[in-house]
């Protein structure tokens, strides 16, 4: 494993070969830094070897086609005594096209067969490469159906949204404005409640008795409209003693029973109306 130092030195290398005679931008030297660096570095430096290879490669083919072109001239010469530098200039253009095409279509030989072989190929793959077209271009158009429906889906849910954000706005408003009507309410029912609490510790410092109370009023004043209702019927049945052809001693007792029982009503009605007048 290199040592922090000698990556720091290969990385300072590595950047003034990049930068040449222009000045190297700043940066922050640490350990991360200093490890993509190096990292960016080593990868330069395969892709740069490869690249060599290759190129080394290339010229060493270059130098056997080279080589294999005289070879052919000069059998070409021996056999025919023909040489491309005795052709007119029409053609050395046709036979420049005949090694133009030979090396685009990437055939073996410049027999008529080759050439109609790479032309199939070359055919078939331009069909493979419509119907490839026609299936892309078929794809793409179910692609903006789906792109358009989504957009219009899109604004529909915002606007939705929209609707929902200010429904919600004015509900919360409604809610606001009862929450203070209740708070109001609460504070006004605190102020009753200890306002009525001082009035009765204020009527009980001054003597007054339980039974004047608000709620023993209202008791009493059910009990007085009670008593009354119960009264009616006995005036009413002391009014038919009275129409009757009376036997006068039955008569007299059933009067004087009839008055007696109505005197205990009045009484006790006098009695609870004098209580709440006091």
């Amino acid at each position: 494993m290199e040592e922090p130092e000698e990556k720091e030195a290969q990385v300072a290398a590595w950047l003034k070969k990049m930068f040449g005679d222009h000045p190297i931008p700043q940066y922050e030297v640490n350990d991360r830094t200093t490890e993509i660096l190096h990292h960016l570095s080593e990868r330069n430096r395969v892709r740069d070897r490869d690249g060599h290879l290759v190129i080394e490669d290339l010229k060493q083919k270059a130098s056997e086609y080279e080589s294999e072109a005289k070879h052919l001239q000069d059998l070409l010469m021996e056999s025919v005594n023909f040489s491309p530098a005795s052709l007119s200039s029409i053609g050395s253009r046709y036979l420049n096209a005949l090694v133009d095409s030979a090396v685009a279509l990437e055939v073996k030989d410049t027999s008529v067969s080759s050439f109609l072989s790479a032309v199939n190929d070359l055919t078939s793959d331009l069909f493979r490469t419509k119907s490839k077209n026609e299936e892309l271009k078929l794809e793409l158009s179910k692609l903006e159906k789906k792109l358009t429906a989504s957009l219009v889906l899109e604004k529909c849910l915002r606007e939705d949204l929209k609707k929902t954000e200010l429904q919600l706005s004015t509900e919360r408003a409604k809610v606001n404005h009862r929450l203070q009507n209740m708070d109001f309410l609460k504070a006004k029912s605190e102020e009753s409640r200890f306002g009525i609490r001082a009035l009765e510790e204020k009527l009980a410092a001054r003597g007054m008795e339980a039974s004047l109370s608000h709620q023993s009023l209202v008791e009493l004043s059910e009990k007085l409209e009670e008593l009354k209702q119960q009264t009616i019927p006995l005036k009413k049945k002391l009014e038919s003693y009275l129409d009757l052809m009376p036997d006068p001693s039955l008569a007299q007792v059933k009067i004087e029973e009839a008055k007696r029982e109505l005197a205990t009503i009045e009484a006790e009605l006098t009695k609870e109306v004098e209580m709440m007048e006091l």
